[in-house]
């Protein structure tokens, strides 16, 4: 197998005519090339006038040996695949039990369960129908389920969510987290998109999907079970306290692998007062900007913003203010929806939403402000969770304490006056909006450095500071803003059996950041099992 790399096609570009430009590439008749696999493809945008593809492929070409001879250096190269290292076996003395079901904790799961440790997962909240409905209560009426909600349930925060698998990080877990999700429903694409998504529609059957490999290969998946203790011997896990309906049981295992997400505050106030080591973590803060599609797609694509071979356009911007913190987008969502994500009472939290299509009116994104230790006012390993839920209740008082939510066009946030009515940009989130001064819910600096961030991103993508555009507030979950200190081992900080996983703890941020890490601990408690 050869791989050419950064093939530039048209938009327009035919089958037979990408055959032609690999045929030409690697100086071969068409005939002689046996197959062609797409491996990556992402859009070059950077001229307006001239937007096209960017193309990475492999082909099996008979003689390649004689035809990789024949090639100039940097041509192609010769593909060589690794084998797999293979999954130590499992010789726990109890079932594994795994804390969440979100991605950290169902990757641990499916990893344990292929090795034969019959692992038990527990999650607080439902099952990804039932809970399906539970969101849609909050999106359609304002009515809460504190354990049932967008952060809490089969799939965590993730299933609703644009389904990005974009991450930064590099590991050899990333492909089988991709691969997993093809083999259980996911669209093909997302193996060679440099961008992929599976959207929050095609997600949710995801991990329903996954589940039920996870209960084939014999793990048990209970739902609307809490965490509420560890057991312990000393610093040594010897099980867990959990409830369900009000009945309190005790799991005994000297494995937990804890996937809580980041907005679990009751039990990581538990862990923390048992015992468990816990630091401050920086993390962001800030609202998400809603646009029109349509003007997202021009500034990014210029004439070629309706052309049918391009999906909705997306963007990432980031600058640094004079007092040195970052401001950024992330979790840019085409076509999407922002979405109440609160999961306590009294609080109002937002992110954003696709559907697979990306075919809605609005774009958004979160536009966050970097915080410190610094900011929380105090030096508790918890004091990050204080102030993110002071702020979050701000923001519950200034919607009119209904979850609706605080809104203020570009124009008045930069002019520092509140809104009194909305302009072009209709804002999607539901159950309904507030126009509104964000002065009352955010501090001051964040407000700033906002303000400098939008007039700054207005360089990099024209029309980014629409005066209609709609910043909602507010987004304070991005990360946790905690850490639980691990060793190389996985294992936490001074307590034997425990192993913090994924983004709650710390140590991912998204869906495939947080399946790698799932998977990498469950290598890690596969291992010590055999000690």
């Amino acid at each position: 197998m050869l791989r050419l790399a950064n093939l530039s096609v048209p938009l327009s570009q035919t089958d037979d005519e990408l055959l032609a430009l690999i045929a030409r590439r690697l100086k071969v008749p068409a005939g002689q090339i046996q197959s062609v696999t797409l491996v990556k493809k992402s859009i070059d945008a950077r001229d307006k006038g001239d937007v096209h593809f960017v193309l990475t492929v492999d082909a099996s070409v008979k003689n390649e040996d004689d035809v990789l001879r024949r090639l100039k250096n940097g041509v192609a190269v010769k593909v060589t695949s690794k084998p797999a290292k293979p999954l130590p076996p499992a010789a726990f003395r109890r079932p594994p039990v795994v804390v969440g079901a979100g991605p950290a904790g169902l990757f641990a799961a499916l990893t344990l369960a292929k090795a034969g440790a019959n692992p038990i997962l527990i999650e607080r909240g439902r099952p990804v129908d039932r809970r399906t409905q539970d969101v849609s209560a909050m999106m359609k009426d304002g009515v809460l389920d504190p354990n049932s909600n967008v952060q809490f349930g089969e799939g965590g925060a993730g299933a609703f969510s644009d389904g990005k698998l974009t991450t930064g990080i590099k590991s050899p877990h990333q492909r089988t987290v991709l691969e997993t999700f093809v083999r259980h429903g996911a669209p093909d694409e997302i193996l060679f998109l440099q961008k992929p998504h599976i959207g929050t529609d095609r997600l949710k059957g995801v991990v329903a999907s996954i589940r039920r490999e996870i209960i084939t290969l014999g793990g048990e998946v209970r739902f609307e079970t809490r965490l509420t203790g560890l057991i312990l011997r000393g610093q040594h896990v010897e099980g867990v306290t959990v409830q369900r309906d009000g009945v309190t049981e005790e799991i005994l295992t000297d494995t937990v692998l804890l996937a809580i997400g980041h907005s679990a505050r009751d039990t990581i106030q538990t862990l923390f007062q048992q015992g468990v080591t816990m630091v401050q973590k920086p993390f962001a803060m800030g609202v998400r900007i809603e646009h029109p599609q349509s003007l997202i797609n021009r500034s990014q694509y210029g004439r070629f913003a309706d052309h049918p071979a391009l999906h909705a356009a997306d963007y990432k911007l980031n600058v640094h203010t004079p007092d040195g913190r970052g401001v950024y987008t992330f979790c840019m969502c085409p076509g999407g929806e922002v979405i109440a994500t609160a999961s306590q009472p009294g609080g109002l939290v937002v992110n954003g939403m696709s559907y697979h299509a990306r075919d809605g009116r609005n774009a958004n994104a979160a536009l966050l402000v970097g915080v410190n230790p610094v900011d929380f006012g105090d030096d508790h390993p918890l004091a990050g969770f204080v102030w993110q839920r002071s702020i979050e209740q701000a923001a519950y008082r200034t919607g009119g304490g209904d979850f609706r939510a605080p809104v203020q066009r570009v124009e008045d946030f930069l002019a520092g006056r509140a809104s009194t009515r909305l302009g072009e940009v209709q804002p999607t989130y539901q159950p309904g909006v507030t126009p509104a001064d964000l002065r009352d819910c955010l501090p001051d600096f964040i407000i700033r450095d906002l303000k400098l961030g939008v007039t700054q991103m207005d360089r990099q993508l024209h029309g980014f500071a629409h005066p209609d555009a709609v910043l909602t507030g507010v987004e304070t979950r991005s990360s946790s803003p905690v850490r639980l200190p691990r060793g190389t081992d996985y294992l936490a900080d001074r307590m034997d059996g425990l192993f913090p996983v994924g983004e709650g703890a710390g140590y991912a941020g998204g869906i495939v950041s947080a399946a790698v890490d799932g998977i990498a601990a469950a290598h890690a408690a596969l291992e010590r099992s055999h000690a």
